[in-house]
Parts: C-alpha cells; structure tokens; sequence
C-alpha cells in the first residue's frame, strides 16, 4: 500500500487506521510533495514512501508498522531533528514538520497534530552557511513579454527585485545570483516569444522551455543554461502571479498604499514576481516576516556587469573548479571584513561593482581618508570586533526561533554600536558623514534587552530563569516560593529521618509520582503508620504525605505560573524587536559598508596598493600592477615573487565631463583617435598570459568596487561590462562540445559588447581545425578592432596573427618573454611589446616529460608546417577569403550536389541555360 493510494482513497477502510494514522494522512493530502515528519512522543516519524526516501538519504534503519512489513517506517528524535532536515533540503527535499499542538498533559483523548511549517531550501535557514553567503528565493514571471524576478533572503530580510526585456539576461542573472530555490507558475512561463515555456526539473538539460528539442542561440537554451545550477524549482498556481493578487498582498505587507515609492512604479513583473514571493511564505508558514519591511527595485545598468561565465572564470567568489581551496578567489584575498554584514557586502559588491562614477569616487576618497590615518583606522576595526550577524539575529527573532541566548548576543551586538559611531564620526570624508550621520546607536533597545534578560540565561526559554530579577513582581514572588518549596522539603527529608532513624530516607521527584519519600526494602519495617504508600520496586518503596502533597502543590503551581510570566514577558521583548526591525536593518546596512571600507583600508595599507584614478575616458592603464590572488598565494607559500606588468588600452572614446552628453553608450560619435584598443598577445604556456589577462580584469573590478589596487599607478575609464572567453569546457549533458561552447560564448560578446566593455579572450579557436580555428580568430579580432572598439585582451598561440598589426591601426602585440638556454626555456613572467617568434608549445611538452623521439620528431615536423603556413598566410590575409561549404545550410548543398553529378561536357549551350535558371529559381525559392 502506498501514500499516494491511501490518501487517493484507494483504501476505503480507514476506520481500520489508528487515529495518529489518520491524522498522519490528512496532513499528507494537504502536502502530498512533502516528507512529512510526524511528532510522536520524543520522534518525528516518516511512513510508507516517505519513510523509503528518508532512510536511503538518510542512512536510518526501515522497519515497519506491521509484522509483514507493508507499513514501511522510519524516525529521528526530536531534539536532532534540525540536522536531518538540513540534510534533506540540502538534496532539494521539501519536508512538512507535522506537530503535537497539544500538551498531552492536558489531553485525555489523542493529542491533535497538524503540520505548522513547510521547509523547503529557499525557506529554512541552515546553520552551516557561511557568514558571507546568502541564501536566495527566488521567483519568476513573464508579463507582456517583460520577465520579472525577485530575490528573498530570508535569513537577513534582504527583498529586490528586477526586469529584464529577455530571457537571455533573466538567466544570466539567476546564473550569478545563484538562488538555492526558483518559484515559477505552474502552466509555465507564458510571454516567451508567444509561447508557453516548460521549467520542470525533468526537462532541465534535456528540451528546451517549450518541450521541444533544444537548438542552439535559442532564448529558451539561454533561459535553461541559466537555470542549470538551481537544484529546486517549485511550481506554484498560476494565479498567484496575476497582479490582481500578488500586488495588493505586496502593498499589505509592506503597508504602502503604492510601490512607487521603491522604484517598483511601472514595473509590473518585478512586482508581481516579488507578491509571489510572499504568498509562498504565508503558505509554508514562516511567520508574520516582520523583518521583511522593505523592497528594493534594482536596474543592472548602475553597476558593472559580470555574466555567470565571467564570474566563474575570473574566480570573483568560488573557485573554477569544485573541491578546490577557496583561497585561490578573488573574495577570499579581500575578505578582511569584521562583521558578517561586512562580509556579505564585499561578496554582493564584488559581483555587482559600481559603474557610477560619483560613487565610486565616493568610496575612494573614504578608504583614502582611513588609509592615512592608522590610529583612526584601527579604532574603527576594534570599534566592529565584538559585532555579530545583526541581520540573522534580527531574522531569527522574526522567525520566532531566537532562544534567550540569541536575544543576549543581539544586545551585545547593539551595544557595539556607540563606539563604532564615534570611530566614523572621526572622519571627514563625505561617505564617513553620510554614514555617521544615519547610524542609530539604539542604545534604547540595547537597554530594554539587558533590563529584561537576566546576564547568563539558559539556551531555551523551557528551562527557566530568563527574565532578569526585578522585572516583574509576581514572577519574583513565585521564584521566591519555589525556592522556599525547596528549601522546606530539605527540611522535611532530615525531620523524617530523625523521625523514623532511616537514614537512606530521600524526598525524590519525577513527572509521574511527583514529590515522594523513598526508603530501602530493609527499612520498609519501620516506615510510620501516617505514610501512604505510591510505588512499590524491587529494592525499595515510595510513600507520600499530606506536607508532602501540600509542598508539591505549591512548588510546580509556582513554577507553570512562572514559566507562562517568563514566555509572556519573552513575547512582549520580542514584540518590541520586532517593532524596530526597520531601524535593525537599516543599522546593519551602515555597519556593513563601514566595515567594508575599513577593511579596503586596512588591505591597502598592509599591502601598498594604490588608489586607482577613475574617470569617464576610455583608458584602461596600469603601471607595475600585480595580480591579487596570486601574489597572495605566492606570500603565503614562500615560492617567490610576483613579477609585476603593465597595461595601455584606450577605447578612444571622449570624457563625456567635457562634452555635453554622455559617451556612456559608446556611440561612434564619442570616438576620438587614441592609443591601441586591442592588445594581441603571444607566448608559451605558462607564461603567463592567462594570468595577466584576469590580472587585467580584477583590477577593473575592484577599482570599480571602490578598493585600492595592487600596482604602482592606475588610470581607469569607467568598463559598462567585462566579458571573458578563457579555458576550455564542454557541456555533455547538453550536447554542447567545447567549441560550440567557446563559440556560443563567442557570439554573446560579438553580438552585445560596446566601446565601453572590457573583452578577454584566450585561446579562441583551438577547438577545431588549424585553419578554421585560425581564421575565426582572425575575422574575431577585426570585429572587435574595426565595429566594437572595445578594449580588448587576446591571447593567442596563433602567431599569425601578429601579421595583423601591420592592417590595424589600433591593434599593437605583446609577448609574454622567455629565456633560451642549453638546458631548455625559463619563464621570465614580463609582457613586453612586440611578437612572439614561437610558441614553445614543443619545449613545453619536454617538460611535461614526453619522450625525447617525440619531442625531436615534433621539431623536424613543426619546422616543415612553419615555412609553409607562413606563406600561406602571407597571400592570404589581403585577399578575400575563400568560402567554407556548411553543414547548416542544406539547400545550398543540395544544389552543389547537382552539379557534383552534370556531365559538362556532355551538355548542349540550351541545356547548360536551363539547369543554370532551374536552380536559380531553387535558390530564390
């Protein structure tokens, strides 16, 4: 028998069900995706189907119900049951908590249970998540054509939502944002170019949005490339996204009688993406979200943009490749931060930089200001030493999961607050006052909180003794009573046995008998005639008396009756948090930006780096400029020193503070003759040309973070987009090879980069044939030169293209240099002007230890393929290039396979006219 037949009615005799069974399958019908954990006495408990999936992910012992083992079952005790959750959610399992909501205690008839929360991996908060991440919910809508996205951490309140006009760029965001869990309509995602679009997880990777088989460049693949990384996705009725529902209960919540206020005005999807959101949190039970009081609508156009692939490639927060140390991330050699929040915003800063210059002027003139001063800078670090996760304890009291302990560290937390305002206050940058003058010290609730729990209170409210002493008269008085209870019955124990001289005599409690007198088998004889006796056991006998009973009365009356004053009085505490949330969350904000730019400050002191000089140009300059990461690393190892490079790419474009528009959009008409766009350069592997090609694009972003630079000197033109192209990979399970994959990636930034983007691309073209991949590279890099004028790194082993500095006026080659000796090549890590001769690749192979008949065959070989290419290449780069049949154009093949098969010379001049007009027509046609 099966859950699904049971709760469909298959089994009509359910009267044959014990009555938790059945209140075990009315909860099941209602949450029928769900594991359901059942509370029974001390264990949550899982049947049937539920109980097989528990026990294989779980590794727990199946038994069953019955001797012939239908009723299949399973359990874990309540007390550990968090840890098991976590681990379900975390293989994206949906768990539904079924509950006694009756003290049994009180009950004389079966305790009733029902299910008072859903857990699902965008809903509960997992302890082991690390103090930088987040943990995002995130929902979709498609309305007119406009997809609309909204993202919820409800571990820290943070709510924002979007638009974007495409799939495309709705995907890659999901791709960078990286939500454990997507909430979609349950018909699909209608408005994608007039059709209905699939988002079931069977389908990931398989078929695209439609059903159909994916083909490439399509929106859909695009969509579903994005939505690869999110294990969870949750279907929800379709009209919870109608804006008739979702925003009116957004407005409720947020208690506004318009949106416009939180740039949500005109911007229907976000708004209603965001309403669903909502309603999904009201249907898994997560509480009044007093902490979610805000929504923030945000525009990617502030802020530099990083596509999923470049995120992964430059390593911004995780690694490349899983299972590697995060030390070799560009967050994990920022990351100095003293607080969570801190932590959390360098991560969010570091994948969304600003690209608005006044900002990020901002931001530098106060880690300069910080930078001068050590004392002021250390105060402000030591000011944030004793700050823990403000948002999360705030997040923790919303969800009413804070014990007393939780609520004592967020008071330690408020009471941080006064000495880091006067650290800030200490500054005069103009960022320092705007964040001084709006931090609330909320010395008032950090009073309430010490007032009202007492200095070291016990981890649950349960165990009592949580409100401090003096704050409620009748809760004293019964403390008081209790005390005096105990007292008296020491008293009483040592009057009995002088009364009896039973020595062993004790006054015992437990929660069946309560308070009882036990004395020994041996002594039994001289118990007196005025006890009654409770229990009998093997080796004693349990009496009471009526002093007994009267003193037993008094002491658990007085301690129910304390225990609701205390959960009373914890509410109220809790009430009034909560009444605050807004100023909590506001605070926490600050906080998270101070530490932030201290921790810039810190780093640039400690290190040397620089400020970088932003502006409006189109230069991109550095001068001795080392990379981050990897000189990090090489410190922390002792393997020796970074070998620092240099940089000079200009777009060409006009400062726009001299003009009276902006050159924002790299309009052609911005720009001006300059120095070379596009940087070609050549060298050996492991030279270093991937290392300076990142190098490049991690001081773009951190320049643009805010953060001073590793380099002697920086000039910065604000960078609209970075776009990288560098490694290869393939994607089997969506039949992509690796050069479609490169290619695919390749089109993106063709099709979408302006003069203001940074473009990074390394080894283009070694997926297929030489001459193929040679000329792809060729006609990508005269694209990039003559119709984006972006500034552009391109990596190459190609040295024929070096040829093409002598066509481009705005293309200049660089070499990384090596050093011939007898013994072989050393790397000297230096980038200098000019073209490599060579690409070493056979002395590299000698390294890697190919046998020397290979390496020698493989010089006589390349030395014939280089006299030869050279030429080829020669003759042809000014030529028009030769046209390569396709495999994706079949009528064109069709028609070369005809006259593959006509017999020239068998053809009369009539004939030869007619088969030339009949395919003609087959053409037009």
């Amino acid at each position: 028998m099966t859950t699904n037949e049971m709760t469909s009615g298959l089994i009509s005799d359910t009267t044959a069900l014990t009555p938790v069974m059945r209140q075990y399958f009315a909860a099941k019908e209602q949450y029928p995706d769900c594991l359901m954990f059942c509370r029974i006495g001390d264990f949550y408990e899982l049947f049937y189907e539920d109980a097989v999936t528990a026990s294989r992910e779980l590794q727990l012992t199946l038994t069953a119900r019955d001797k012939e083992k239908k009723q299949p079952m399973c359990g874990v005790p309540y007390h550990a049951a968090e840890g098991y959750f976590q681990r379900l959610l975390r293989k994206g399992y949906r768990i539904a908590v079924c509950e006694q909501i009756e003290d049994p205690k009180l009950t004389k008839t079966i305790v009733r249970r029902e299910v008072t929360r859903v857990l699902t991996p965008g809903t509960a908060v997992d302890p082991a998540l690390g103090a930088e991440q987040s943990n995002y919910l995130a929902s979709v809508v498609v309305l007119d054509k406009c997809v609309g996205l909204a993202l919820l951490d409800l571990s820290t309140g943070e709510f924002r939502a979007t638009e974007f006009s495409g799939w495309a760029e709705a995907a890659d965001e999901l791709g960078r944002v990286r939500p454990v869990e997507l909430l979609y309509a349950q018909g699909g995602l209608v408005g994608l170019n007039g059709r209905s679009s699939d988002l079931l997880p069977t389908h990931r990777g398989k078929t695209a949005m439609n059903g159909a088989p994916l083909s490439s460049g399509t929106e859909e693949e695009a969509a579903s490339v994005g939505l690869d990384g999110i294990r969870t996705k949750t279907a929800v009725e379709d009209w919870v996204f109608t804006a008739d529902y979702a925003v009116p209960l957004l407005r409720n919540h947020l208690r506004v009688q318009s949106l416009d206020g939180m740039g949500l005005g005109g911007h229907e999807a976000a708004a209603v993406a965001a309403g669903a959101l909502l309603h999904y949190m009201r249907a898994t039970k997560q509480g009044g979200l007093e902490h979610v009081d805000g929504l923030r609508f945000y525009e990617r156009s502030t802020c530099l943009e990083l596509d999923a692939v470049s995120v992964r490639n430059l390593e911004l927060v995780e690694p490349l490749f899983s299972g590697e140390s995060a030390q070799t991330t560009l967050f994990y050699t920022l990351d100095a931060c003293c607080t969570p929040m801190g932590k959390r915003l360098l991560r969010a800063t570091l994948l969304r930089p600003s690209s608005q210059l006044v900002e990020i002027e901002g931001r530098l003139d106060a880690v300069g200001e910080a930078v001068a001063d050590l004392r002021k800078r250390e105060e402000l670090r030591r000011s944030m030493s004793g700050v823990l996760d403000l948002e999360r304890l705030l997040g923790r009291v919303a969800l009413d999961s804070a014990g007393p302990r939780e609520v004592m560290a967020l008071a330690g937390t408020l009471g941080c607050l006064p000495g880091i305002l006067a650290a800030v206050n200490s500054f005069k940058a103009e960022l320092w006052r705007k964040l001084g003058a709006g931090l609330d010290a909320m010395e008032d609730l950090h009073e309430l909180i010490v007032k009202t729990i007492a200095e070291e209170p016990p981890v649950s409210l349960a165990d009592g003794g949580v409100i401090r002493a003096g704050v409620d008269a009748e809760l004293d008085e019964l403390r008081e009573l209790s005390r005096s209870g105990r007292q008296a019955l020491v008293a009483i124990e040592e009057r009995e046995r002088q009364r009896t001289g039973i020595g062993s005599l004790k006054v015992r409690f437990n929660s069946v008998f309560g308070y009882y007198l036990e004395v020994t088998k041996a002594n039994a004889k001289a118990v007196p005639a005025d006890y009654e006796r409770k229990q009998t056991l093997v080796n004693a006998e349990r009496f009471t008396t009526p002093e007994l009973k009267e003193y037993e009365t008094k002491i658990l009356t007085a301690q129910e009756r304390s225990g609701e004053i205390e959960r009373r009085l914890f509410a109220e505490l809790r009430r009034q948090l909560l009444d605050a949330a807004k100023r909590m969350r506001e605070t926490a904000r600050r906080v998270a930006e101070i530490d932030m730019l201290g921790c810039f400050a810190h780093l640039a002191a400690l290190r040397g780096w620089v400020r970088p000089s932003v502006d409006a140009s189109g230069v991109l300059e550095f001068l001795g400029a080392r990379h981050p990461v990897v000189e990090r690393r090489m410190e922390e190892s002792g393997t020796g020193r970074f070998v620092p490079n240099s940089v000079h790419l200009d777009a060409g474009l006009v400062d726009p503070t001299h003009r009276d528009k902006t050159a924002m959009n790299g309009a052609p008409g911005d720009l001006r003759p300059g120095g070379p766009a596009v940087l070609l350069i050549t060298g050996p592997n492991m030279g270093g040309k991937s290392t300076y090609l990142r190098q490049t694009a991690l001081l773009v972003v951190m320049a643009q973070c805010g953060c001073f630079v590793p380099a002697e000197r920086m000039r910065l033109g604000l960078v609209d987009r970075i776009y990288t192209r560098i490694g290869a990979s393939d994607n089997v399970a969506r039949g992509r090879s690796t050069f479609m994959v490169e290619m695919t990636e390749t089109a993106a930034i063709l099709n979408t980069a302006t003069a203001r983007s940074l473009v990074l691309l390394d080894e283009m073209g070694r997926g297929t044939a030489t001459y193929d991949g040679l000329s792809l590279a060729w006609a990508t890099v005269e694209h990039l030169h003559d119709r984006i004028g972006a500034r552009t790194l391109f990596a190459t082993h190609y040295h024929e293209l070096t040829l093409l500095a002598e066509r481009l006026s705005r293309l200049m080659n660089l070499r990384v240099t090596v050093k011939e000796t007898a013994s072989g090549i050393v790397f000297l890590h230096t980038v200098e002007a000019g073209a490599a001769s060579k690409s070493y690749g056979i002395e590299v192979a000698r390294l890697a230890g190919l046998p020397a008949k290979v390496i020698s065959r493989a010089r006589e070989v390349l030395k014939v393929h280089e006299r030869a290419e050279t030429q080829q290449v020669r003759e042809a780069a000014p030529a028009t290039p030769q046209l390569q049949m396709t495999m994706f154009t079949p009528l064109s093949q069709r028609i070369v396979d005809r006259l593959g098969e006509v017999d020239v010379d068998g053809l009369t001049p009539r004939e030869a006219l007619n088969l030339l007009a009949e395919l003609q027509r087959e053409l037009k046609g």
